[in-house]
C-alpha cells in the first residue's frame, strides 16, 4: 500500500539519520581521545617535536615516548574497550538479561586461568616478537567457550540460553579455584606477575600483540555486523524472532562465538578489565536507545574512548607511578553501575 510505503521509506530515512549522528558525534569523542591520549603522561611532550623531521629519530626522546610507551597503549585500549562493549551488547541481548557482561560465560575466566600457567610454568618466551602469555590466554578463552558451548549442545540438543548463564556462572567459579591453587603452587615472583597480570594493564610495549589480537577480532566484527536486526528481535524472545523468521539457532552461534573471539583476544592484550563491558552498553541505550543497529557501533567507539580516558588516569594519577587500568575502570565502573542500577529501580 502506499502509505505503508511511505511510512517503512520514513522509518529507514530516520534510522539512517539517527546513525549518521550517532557515529559523528561518538566518533569525535573516540577520535579527540585517540589523538589527546598520546600527549598525555609524566613525562610532557611536543606535537611538533615528535613529528620533526629535521631531528633524527635516534636522538628524538618526543618522538621515541610517542611512537614507543604511548601510542601502543591508546591503540590497545581502544581496540579492548570497544571489543568488551561489543560483547557486552551481545552477551546482555543474547542472554536477555541485563547483567551479562562478557565474563559471564566464564571466556574471561579461562583467558586469565591459560595466562597464569604460563606465567607459573615459565612458558613466557617470545615467539615472533609475540610473548605465549596472550598466546596461552586466548587458547583458555577458546577452552572455556568450548565447554559452555558443549554442556548446552548437549543438554537441549540446541543452545540453551539458560544453561549458557548457568554454565558459564559454574565454569567461573570452577576457573576461579583452579587459578587460586596456581598462586599457591607458584614462587613468590611468580605470584606477583599473576596478581599484577589480574589487574589488567595496557603496557603492550610493542605493536606485535596488538597485530595478533586483530585478527581474532576481525572475525568478530565480521560476525558482529551481522547482528543488528536479529538482536533486536532475539532480545524479545527466541519464540518471537523465530515466528519472524529468524534462524535463532545460528544467530546465537555466531553472535555467542563472535563476542567469545573478541572477549578472548581483549583479556589476551590487556588482561581481565572489568566493567567496561557491563556498563558501556547501559548508558550507550540511554543515550541512543535500544535499537541495536546504532547501538553496536556506539558502543564500539564508546568503549574506545572510555578505556582510553581511564588508561590515561592510570598513568598520570600517580606519575611517575603506573596504576594498573582494571583498578581505574573498578573504581569508575562500580559507582556508575550502581547508579544504573537505583535509576532503573
Amino acid at each position: 500500500m502506499p502509505g505503508t510505503e511511505y511510512s517503512l521509506a520514513r522509518g529507514t530515512s530516520t534510522v539512517r539519520s539517527r546513525l549518521a549522528w550517532t557515529l559523528a558525534g561518538f566518533g569525535i569523542l573516540a577520535l579527540g581521545a585517540c589523538l589527546l591520549a598520546p600527549l598525555a603522561g609524566g613525562t610532557s611532550i611536543s606535537l611538533r617535536n615528535v613529528f620533526d623531521r629535521a631531528q633524527p629519530y635516534a636522538t628524538n626522546i618526543d618522538a621515541q615516548i610517542f611512537f614507543i610507551a604511548r601510542l601502543p597503549r591508546v591503540i590497545a585500549a581502544a581496540l579492548v574497550g570497544s571489543a568488551l562493549a561489543l560483547s557486552g551488547v551481545v552477551f546482555q541481548a543474547l542472554l536477555r538479561n541485563p547483567l551479562a557482561s562478557p565474563d559471564t560465560l566464564g571466556v574471561s575466566a579461562g583467558a586469565s586461568l591459560g595466562a597464569m600457567l604460563a606465567i607459573t610454568f615459565n612458558a613466557d618466551v617470545s615467539i615472533g616478537g609475540l610473548s605465549t602469555v596472550p598466546l596461552a590466554s586466548f587458547t583458555g578463552s577458546l577452552g572455556a567457550l568450548a565447554i559452555v558451548y558443549g554442556l548446552s549442545v548437549i543438554r537441549r540438543g540446541g543452545t540453551s540460553t539458560m544453561v549458557l548463564l548457568l554454565g558459564g556462572v559454574t565454569l567461573t567459579a570452577l576457573l576461579s579455584a583452579v587459578m587460586g591453587f596456581v598462586q599457591f603452587v607458584a614462587d613468590f615472583t611468580q605470584t606477583f606477575r599473576n596478581v599484577r597480570w589480574m589487574m589488567g594493564s595496557l603496557d603492550v610495549a610493542s605493536y606485535a600483540p596488538i597485530v595478533a589480537a586483530l585478527v581474532p577480532m576481525a572475525f568478530a566484527c565480521a560476525g558482529f555486523a551481522t547482528l543488528p536486526r536479529v538482536l533486536d528481535l532475539i532480545s524479545v524472545g527466541a519464540e518471537s524472532a523465530a515466528a519472524r523468521g529468524v534462524d535463532v539457532a545460528r544467530t546465537e552461534r555466531v553472535a555467542l562465538i563472535s563476542a567469545s573471539l573478541a572477549t578472548g583476544a581483549a583479556v589476551s592484550l590487556a588482561g581481565p578489565v572489568a566493567f567496561i563491558g557491563i556498563i558501556v552498553p547501559h548508558l550507550v541505550r540511554l543515550i541512543v536507545g535500544a535499537d541495536h543497529r546504532l547501538v553496536l557501533p556506539a558502543s564500539a567507539l564508546f568503549g574506545a574512548t572510555l578505556l582510553i580516558a581511564c588508561d590515561v588516569v592510570a598513568r598520570t594519577i600517580m606519575a611517575p607511578l603506573e596504576l594498573p587500568v582494571g583498578i581505574v575502570t573498578a573504581l569508575v565502573g562500580a559507582p556508575v553501575f550502581l547508579w544504573l542500577l537505583f535509576r532503573r529501580a
